[in-house]
């Protein structure tokens, strides 16, 4: 099969390759998937180079999230059959033709989403629900500001922050990504940061400030992002691809009230099974509310250009790579 292969770190993902190599069998408990979508995310980008926190020996298969069909079932597998299709994840693996993953962290895919809206769903989705839901506990008709808002966690926490009745700002430096995501999300209002936008901010919320804000990019934006969150208000921290990790000012923090709080999905359900178990069912059981956006698919050939697209930051949604292109 051909799968895309880290072979040596790199800052720009040089040391990755596109091979030929053996089809990867299931072992008991496992299932092996035809793979038909897979998406990129930035973790994946992070993970090329040595810079997430999850590093696994060279070489590997990056590809965290996939979407495809039941190609064999390892042995005691039983909850599926050849031919079904599903979607789930794993650490590495999905960026080839084939990927084997524990059974146990798969699901069927739902029929109102294709493979490559299902590839990019889990994610985004689970990141927004841990940060609104568990995390800032959000109440409807409390102001949400989403930073990044036209990336993958981004626009998902557009998506749900209206479904939990919320009222959304979205929030990105382009007026092109703002265009679309008013057009297609219907957000409460927009903001493009560029030149700042605390001030745009507290005029939108009559001089409050957001009682959220949903902060995957740090550095600067976290930074203005203080001056304009509301009395009691909850800042969640996903990331920082801008690169710099910004530092708190605890005086502010104690002035304005305000809490910041961290958000990784993943440790969050393995810290708390049972709630991971449950916020899992709660995605998927709205997934055909909700409204995945898939930027562009690639070929698996093509695996550069769909790297270049986000770390370019060129997408609106979810870039997707289908092996069957």
């Amino acid at each position: 099969m051909r799968a895309l292969l880290v072979e040596e770190l790199a800052p720009d993902y040089g040391g990755c390759v596109l091979k030929e190599i053996e089809t990867p069998q299931p072992r008991p408990g496992e299932v092996q998937i035809k793979v038909r979508a897979a998406a990129v995310n930035f973790p994946d980008l992070l993970q090329t180079r040595g810079e997430y926190q999850h590093k696994p020996a060279l070489p590997f298969i990056p590809g965290l999230e996939i979407a495809g069909e039941v190609s064999a079932l390892g042995e005691g597998v039983d909850k599926f059959q050849i031919g079904d299709p599903v979607v789930g994840g794993a650490r590495i693996g999905g960026f080839a033709e084939y990927a084997v993953t524990p059974a146990a962290g798969l699901r069927r895919k739902p029929d109102s989403l294709s493979f490559s809206q299902a590839a990019g769903y889990s994610t985004a989705y689970l990141t927004a629900y841990v940060s609104l839901v568990r995390r800032a506990a959000v109440d409807p008709g409390e102001w949400v500001l989403v930073h990044g808002a036209a990336g993958g966690v981004g626009l998902a926490a557009v998506d749900l922050a209206k479904h939990l009745g919320c009222k959304v700002i979205a929030a990105s430096a382009s007026d092109e990504k703002l265009a679309v995501i008013e057009a297609e999300y219907r957000p409460d209002a927009v903001v493009n940061v560029t030149g700042g936008f605390r001030e745009k901010v507290k005029e939108i919320t009559g001089g409050r400030g957001a009682d959220v804000i949903y902060d995957p990019v740090g550095g600067d934006v976290f930074d203005e992002s203080i001056r304009c969150i509301a009395f009691n208000g909850r800042i969640l921290s996903i990331g920082f691809t801008s690169g710099r990790q910004p530092v708190l000012p605890v005086n502010i923090a104690l002035i304005k009230g305000f809490s910041v709080m961290g958000v990784r999905a993943g440790e969050y359900g393995r810290q708390f099974p049972e709630k991971g178990r449950e916020n899992s069912a709660a995605v998927w059981a709205m997934a055909d509310q909700m409204k995945p956006r898939v930027y562009r698919e690639y070929a698996l050939a093509d695996w550069r250009g769909a790297f270049d697209s986000l770390a370019d930051r060129k997408v609106i949604g979810k870039t997707i790579v289908r092996p069957d292109l």
